[in-house]
């Protein structure tokens, strides 16, 4: 599928039905000329389901779809009968996503399973028809309920990726092309900033027939979490990696610096990332001879680096046990 079509982000306007009406009706036939009350109640209106779908991988079908309504319910009739409900409205979405509400801000449900549901709107109750009112003082009241309203607003639909690991790094760290290399994926690769604009998903094999899945996330550059870059976008789906590898490239002039950096990127944005199960791995490592290689490792040993090169495949096996460990680890307190 095209990257163009990959969406994480719509805003919906949806809308429950309302209830039917209550019925106000008197039994008749040709033996009873004045019968009693027989008026059935409404149907419920229909609510507005969520429900997750492994299939989906963006909201690209909702992209189109700026108001969704669930139908009303039917009124009531006599001989008791009660009206039709209205039929729910569906909303299939990808596993990760979030439902909030626009106004306030406030998350309403995460689907993380397929089949999940949640009823984000309610129907409307529908209305009493007369015979519910009848009493021994009353026995032939001439009104009915009517149907209670459905429940409306604006929701904001984000899908947030969810895999085992995310790769974190800077634009050009090689992330596309190490997600390429251990996986069938096969994300766009390039030698220019932001060739990623998209998340990709890789599912790797490793021993003993067991996987785990890796996410490609756009690159982070300082001031992300301002909404620099491609900012807000990418940030969100790293919340629900497991573990994070921190990407830097051999060839960056302060590698210490860079890790900070991209740490403090994740810690402004959300704290609670920097609790996550982090690896740091120093990639295009071809680039680097055994003497350049030995004494950056001596620099960084307190950050226990991998280093791998996508390229030559040199330290990928390596990588992946560093990753198994990390995803078998729990996480920071």
């Amino acid at each position: 599928m095209a990257e163009t079509n990959f969406v994480d982000y719509v805003k919906i306007f949806v809308r429950s039905g309302k209830g039917g009406p209550g019925a106000v009706h008197f039994y008749r036939d040709k033996f009873t000329a004045r019968g009693g009350p027989d008026g059935g109640d409404g149907g419920r209106g229909g609510h507005i389901i969520v429900r997750g779908n492994k299939q989906l991988w963006t909201l690209l079908h909702l992209k189109y779809r700026k108001h969704i309504h669930a139908a009303d319910g039917e009124p009531g009739m006599g001989r008791m009968k009660t009206g039709a409900d209205g039929a729910d409205q569906v909303i299939e979405v990808p596993l990760g996503t979030v439902v909030k509400d626009f106004a306030t801000g406030k998350v309403q449900c995460e689907i993380t399973s397929h089949g999940q549901e949640f009823i984000l709107l309610r129907g409307g109750r529908g209305g009493r028809g007369n015979a519910f009112f009848k009493t021994p003082t009353l026995q032939a009241p001439r009104f009915a309920q009517p149907g209670e309203p459905g429940q409306e607003g604006w929701k904001i639909f984000e899908l947030k990726l969810l895999a085992d690991v995310g790769l974190v790094g800077f634009p050009n760290a090689g992330k596309s092309t190490l997600l390429a290399a251990i996986s069938a994926a096969r994300p766009e690769i390039a030698d220019y900033p932001f060739t990623t604009l998209v998340p990709h998903l890789g599912l790797v094999a490793y021993r003993d027939f067991k996987s785990f899945v890796v996410a490609d996330i756009p690159g982070i550059i300082e001031g992300a979490h301002m909404g620099r870059g491609l900012g807000l976008r990418f940030l969100r789906h790293i919340e629900r990696n497991s573990v994070l590898l921190f990407m830097i490239p051999a060839d960056c002039p302060d590698h210490r610096q860079q890790y900070h950096i991209l740490l403090n990127e994740l810690e402004k944005y959300n704290p609670e990332l920097l609790k996550k199960q982090r690896v740091i791995g120093i990639s295009k490592s071809d680039l680097l001879d055994a003497d350049l290689e030995a004494e950056l490792a001596a620099h960084l040993n307190d950050l226990n680096p991998v280093f791998f090169s996508a390229v030559t495949g040199t330290g990928l096996e390596i990588l992946k046990d560093r990753l198994w460990q990390a995803l078998n680890t729990p996480s920071h307190v």
